[in-house]
């Protein structure tokens, strides 16, 4: 049977009144917590994953279809590798971006503006940590499932599969929490919706073009070549393509001790953001 702060977290989170836990403060990261907020986010998202899944993957595919056959009439190889495979494995980071930074700006600041969703989580023993723990958590699981449909594609038009592979989805993960947890850092720092047009523009377009998804990093300029080594896109496409194509170790390590760093620095920073909007 659960506990009363597992009913109450469940509750809260969707949407049933209840009364407030007595007693000290909410604990940090709360597993009932936590689970209460993904229960709501997984039962939300049964009568909408139609469209939210068309869209996460049809568009990456679009690209690697353009790209990897317009640009691959031209160019046969890039980098020692098919055209068609470099997009294929270099696209699986764009739908990560998309699949995960979109949906936390957006969802985000809808839920806190204007359905105050989360007011009424905060009724019940949730605090914004767990708030935000449990969005990244369920934004970077979809971002990881919706990331490899990229990579299947890149199959059935020839990719050789390979048992490496397997990592893609937790690649994928990991970069989909750091980009949902900026995502919601953005919406916790903006005061109108229409200002993520700037987000946009000037982090995520030239993050997407800048990652080594279509073209490798070495035709950059060499002081372009060293910021896309802080781009943490560019650091997902490296890895799974490595994935794909083979590993190198002493790469790989540093390429995910980025990725690690990037998804716990945002996550940190979307919690004190979203915590000044709601509490303060």
């Amino acid at each position: 049977m659960p506990n009363g702060d597992e009913t109450a977290a469940v509750a809260a989170a969707q949407g049933a009144p209840i009364r407030p836990r007595r007693g000290g403060r909410v604990g940090r990261l709360d597993r009932p917590a936590i689970a209460g907020v993904l229960v709501r986010e997984m039962t939300n998202f049964s009568s909408y994953w139609r469209s939210t899944t068309f869209s996460s993957t049809v568009e990456p595919t679009i690209y690697l279809l353009a790209f990897g056959f317009g640009f691959g009439s031209l160019v046969s190889q890039v980098a020692g590798y098919d055209y068609v495979d470099f997009v294929g494995t270099g696209t699986v980071a764009t739908a990560v971006l998309f699949a995960s930074v979109f949906p936390s700006m957006f969802g985000t600041f809808v839920k806190y503006s204007f359905q105050h969703t989360y007011d009424a989580i905060l009724a019940a023993p949730v605090d914004t940590e767990e708030i935000v723990t449990a969005e990244a958590l369920w934004i970077s699981i979809r971002a990881g499932t919706y990331g490899c449909v990229p990579m299947l594609v890149a199959i059935g038009f020839g990719l050789e599969p390979r048992l490496g592979m397997l990592a893609v989805p937790l690649i994928a993960f990991v970069s989909g929490f750091g980009w949902a947890s900026f995502g919601i850092m953005i919406a916790g720092l903006l005061k109108s919706i229409d200002n993520f047009n700037y987000v946009t523009s000037t982090v995520i377009t030239p993050t997407f073009l800048t990652a080594g998804t279509f073209f490798p990093l070495s035709g950059l300029p060499e002081w372009a070549q060293v910021l896309g080594n802080f781009n943490p896109l560019h650091h997902t496409v490296e890895l799974v393509r490595h994935a794909a194509f083979g590993w190198e170790p002493g790469s790989d390590l540093l390429h995910l001790g980025a990725l690690v760093l990037f998804a716990l620095v945002l996550w940190r920073l979307a919690i004190v953001a979203l915590e000044r909007k709601l509490i303060t």
